[in-house]
């Protein structure tokens, strides 16, 4: 059976992102669906950019995080600044091309939200990669050339369906928002005939 792409579009900032990274890639053992990740950068504003029923959602939304992870053995903590995440994005497309996506995006986003990783500093990105083996200066190459161009590719393509937060999934063009809307793509996979028999 050939097998249809599913995209999800994802940040290392966002928890439920988190949440959603592995599950999503499992669907690959029990569906004819190939995983596409795309970076997409979510734009959040800071505490006095915001009303304050924006930072009660904020707070909230760390603690219902905290309430899926828990059971799982993922700590969330909360980030003490907003992150730029473009160099850690770019980080996930250079490991993809290395055939690292999964290991990296494992670290990258475990060691956030211990406020391990500083997302937004190229150092850190680079010193992460190492620890899987690559490449530094690639990355740190990569990141002003070829990956730049891909970076912004995946955002006009986030432009293109529309895409206003992440977790984000696509199967044939029709959107699934949130790593709790899982169960309700896997029935429309169930649907679609996609089922690999085990």
């Amino acid at each position: 059976m050939e097998r249809k792409e599913l995209k999800m579009y994802s940040d290392y900032k966002s928890p439920f992102a988190y949440l959603a990274f592995d599950p999503a890639f499992a669907l690959q053992e029990r569906f004819a669906v190939r995983v596409r990740w795309i970076p997409f950068q979510l734009r959040i504003k800071d505490r006095g950019q915001r009303s304050v029923y924006s930072d009660y959602k904020a707070k909230y939304s760390y603690l219902d995080a905290r309430r899926w992870a828990r059971p799982r053995g993922i700590l969330i903590r909360a980030p003490q600044k907003i992150y730029d995440t473009a160099p850690a994005l770019i980080g996930g497309l250079f490991a993809e091309s290395r055939g690292l996506l999964l290991e990296y995006s494992r670290k990258a986003y475990e060691l956030f939200f211990r406020r391990e990783f500083e997302a937004d500093d190229p150092e850190a990105v680079a010193a992460l990669l190492a620890t899987l083996g690559l490449s530094r200066a690639e990355y740190r190459e990569y990141l002003r050339g070829e990956g730049a161009r891909a970076y912004a590719a995946a955002q006009e393509e986030a432009a293109a369906d529309n895409v206003f937060g992440v977790p984000l999934f696509f199967f044939e063009r029709e959107p699934f928002w949130g790593h709790d809307r899982l169960p309700i793509l896997e029935q429309r996979l169930v649907e679609a005939g996609l089922s690999i028999a085990h």
